[in-house]
């Protein structure tokens, strides 16, 4: 194939950072053909009132003309009923639970799932949807996915309406619990876990790049999460968790972990599904899968990629972003005008 055509994407976990840089990662989100983006709340202060909601969308919106920003807020076990429908008002349409220094600005985190039980039953009521940060923080770093998943059948008990999504799946436990679960739970798979394994990041000289939360895996993690995103499951779709940390925080004695792939990570998707024959599969996992599970209309846009190979910037905006320097086969038409 020479080009393929599909509806306009939605990337269901995006990092975008605040002040200056907002604007300019949101602009990339549209540059790189993404309709709607689902804008984590990590950042510092936190987005846990309306107003601090209201005010960032509109920063988002103002500084990307064409990107819808669906908003989330950042879980604490202080939320009460009316902050949490204040929230809903201000469009709200999920709450994210970071345990407690997990990752980026995760240090005020949740202890114990059991801590938010109030929160959760509030946001069953209310219908927001609760995306999980799924790690344990005192396992293993490569067990604490799978540690934290053995607590999603209680949560699953305790509140058999919520809407879940486990966010970043990156192990084959991960992905199997969400799977072994009914469909009011879900999982987004990003590219990177999609492309690399641990050996990518430290098989040979250290690539600080690669460093993200939860850490890449190994291959067979790699390998089922590619079967998952292949197999046409509305229970897995897109989050790029584009996360972008400027070089002088990524090359340094303590590494900021995140990966900013949101300039590539269409153009790797459409090469993935190429190289196993799946092209069909693109549109669903990400423009239909993540829309349906929110209750979201579709994109009713279009995005044509094309067979024309672009060398992708060794920087966006200070940022070294994934495949920095490389060569990609496919490039968004820019006679689009997305």
């Amino acid at each position: 194939m020479q080009s393929l055509t599909f509806r306009c994407p939605d990337d269901f976990h995006v990092h975008l950072r605040q002040g200056a840089e907002c604007g300019n990662f949101a602009r990339d989100a549209r540059a790189a053909g993404f309709a709607r983006v689902l804008v984590m709340p990590n950042t510092l202060p936190p987005i846990t009132t309306a107003a601090a909601l209201n005010s960032y969308r509109r920063e988002i919106e103002v500084a990307a003309p064409g990107l819808s920003a669906l908003m989330t807020f950042k879980i604490h076990p202080k939320l009460d009923r009316v902050a949490l429908a204040a929230l809903k008002a201000a469009g709200a349409v999920a709450g994210k639970l970071y345990p407690e220094g997990v990752t980026t600005n995760s240090e005020d985190g949740v202890r114990r799932l059991e801590d938010a039980y109030g929160v959760f039953a509030l946001m069953e009521e209310l219908n927001l949807v609760l995306c999980l940060h799924g790690e344990h923080p005192e396992a293993f770093s490569l067990d604490r996915e799978a540690a934290f998943v053995t607590g999603l059948a209680g949560l699953r008990s305790a509140f058999p309406r919520l809407k879940i999504v486990l966010e970043h799946v990156s192990s084959v436990a991960g992905l199997e619990a969400v799977l072994a679960d009914g469909p009011l739970t879900a999982a987004t798979v990003t590219v990177h876990h999609l492309l690399y394994t641990l050996d990518d990041m430290v098989g040979g000289k250290l690539d600080p790049h690669l460093f993200c939360k939860p850490l890449l895996k190994r291959p067979e993690d790699r390998k089922r999460l590619v079967e998952a995103a292949l197999s046409g499951s509305p229970k897995v779709f897109f989050g790029s968790d584009s996360a972008p940390h400027t070089r002088e925080h990524k090359e340094s004695a303590l590494c900021s972990a995140g990966c900013y792939s949101m300039p590539v990570s269409l153009s790797l998707l459409v090469s993935l599904f190429e190289a196993y024959g799946a092209l069909n599969c693109l549109e669903p996992f990400v423009s239909r899968f993540g829309a349906e599970f929110y209750g979201l209309t579709l994109n009713q846009g279009i995005v044509t990629f094309v067979k024309e190979p672009w060398t992708v910037s060794k920087l966006y905006h200070g940022v070294v972003p994934l495949q920095s320097g490389a060569t990609l086969p496919w490039s968004l038409d820019s006679s689009q005008g997305v």
